[in-house]
């Protein structure tokens, strides 16, 4: 494979990805701006609850929360 194979590869994927997120941006949108709504309406802490794998990313995302100011 030569340079401009992988030059090729390489954009072919950037786009294919690109076209994913676009479609799910429009599929969910709505049901995201609600999450976000009722995490900014939120007036007290927010449960982040997961196990494994899932309890890892729940406590990355408690710590986003923290870092913007919404307790959790």
């Amino acid at each position: 494979m030569n340079i401009s194979e992988i030059d090729k590869n390489f954009r072919e994927v950037l786009k294919i990805e690109a076209e994913a997120l676009l479609a799910l941006g429009k599929r969910h949108f709505p049901h995201l701006l609600s999450a976000v709504n009722e995490i900014l309406q939120c007036r007290g802490r927010i449960i982040v609850s997961g196990i494994g794998k899932s309890g890892i990313i729940g406590k990355k995302i408690s710590a986003t929360f923290a870092s913007t100011g919404t307790p959790s």
